[in-house]
């Protein structure tokens, strides 16, 4: 396998773990109750079903961080590059799942007002993850 395979492998696997931590700050986030705190409406509850989906779709927004890291030149800044890319799942959620896929209004804020708030810094927690772990699965190669 080339080592650009190899690398997007990684980033995909990175995006999963990146996923797993951000789903399980969430959790405990919402069994703490801070998201209604603010009034959100974001507790999700700890299924397989609902954190299948998750680390699903943080693999394959690993492959978008792949696009950041890909060349040998652009293989800096591994977390910092990882809380840039972390907008894009960001912005889908907030403009594409949200209104057309689960009929929540734009940016979630029928969830409440500070909907857009809880699902940045979510993501943020996924982008710095996969950053990190990235990093540490690739190694000095």
């Amino acid at each position: 396998m080339t080592r650009t395979r190899v690398l997007m492998t990684v980033c995909f696997c990175a995006g999963v773990l990146g996923a797993l931590c951000s789903s399980l700050v969430a959790w405990k986030a919402g069994q703490l109750g801070l998201p209604a705190l603010l009034d959100v409406r974001m507790a999700p509850s700890l299924t397989l079903s609902w954190l299948y989906s998750r680390l699903i779709w943080g693999g394959v927004w690993g492959l978008a961080y792949f696009l950041a890291v890909g060349t040998l030149k652009s293989r800096r800044h591994w977390a910092r590059k990882g809380l840039l890319i972390s907008l894009l799942p960001t912005l889908f959620q907030l403009l594409v799942v949200y209104p057309q896929m689960t009929g929540h209004d734009l940016l979630g804020l029928d969830l409440g007002q500070f909907t857009p708030l809880f699902v940045l810094l979510y993501n943020l927690i996924w982008g710095f993850c996969t950053g990190v772990f990235c990093r540490i699965l690739w190694g000095r190669g």
